[in-house]
């Protein structure tokens, strides 16, 4: 029953907001926190992400605080996580993790889609596609990705994920409409984050074809 409370609370958008409104400090280092463990842990990928920076940025926008802290502390979130994830990836944890099943199959073989079709820059790509943004450092660690190589891709993707979304709701939230549409403005913000992707693919599929 509490692990159940808990997990309920944790990916709930409105509970989160409603502890930034309490108490903006606290609810902003809860947020980092769930960014980092989504990013961060392989067996986490249903804890919230695109939304609940949206949101964030919109409460932020809304009570005429400044982003930039926020800015600094999510991506900081962000990169930590994905670099955990690729730790646990390269070490024997990772293998052992794949073996027990804690890492469902159909993740794997999506990322395993992606990092065939884009290489390295999976790692910046996959933080626009949920589920794929969890698996695909734990991929990256699996295969030897190159650190260096990782870790640029890594803090490219964090900053411009992060701090994209959160702007996104800083500028837009304090419109009404929007507030009471903030998960469909979330869907949407995806969507268009998505479209060279799906322009590549286009590209892609094109040329096999040829």
């Amino acid at each position: 029953m509490l692990a159940t409370g808990a997990l309920s609370w944790l990916t709930s958008d409105q509970q989160i907001m409603s502890m930034l409104a309490q108490n903006w400090v606290t609810g902003l280092m809860i947020v980092a926190a769930i960014i980092f463990l989504e990013t961060g842990i392989v067996i986490l990928p249903f804890l919230p992400g695109d939304s609940l920076l949206f949101a964030t940025g919109a409460f932020l926008g809304v009570n005429d605080l400044s982003p930039l802290p926020a800015i600094a502390l999510i991506c900081t979130a962000a990169v930590l996580g994905d670099g955990v994830n690729y730790l646990i990836g390269r070490s024997a944890l990772g293998q052992r993790l794949l073996r027990a099943g804690w890492v469902k199959p159909r993740h794997i073989e999506k990322t395993r889609a992606y990092f065939d079709r884009y290489g390295g820059s999976t790692i910046t790509i996959a933080r626009f596609v949920p589920i794929v943004r969890s698996v695909a450092p734990f991929l990256a660690g699996l295969s030897g990705m190159c650190p260096r190589r990782f870790t640029a891709f890594n803090v490219l993707g964090a900053v411009v994920w992060g701090t994209g979304l959160l702007l996104a709701g800083f500028w837009l939230g304090g419109i009404e409409w929007v507030r009471a549409h903030m998960s469909w403005m979330t869907l949407a913000i995806i969507a268009v984050s998505l479209l060279p992707v799906l322009l590549q693919v286009r590209r892609s599929t094109a040329r096999v074809r040829r």
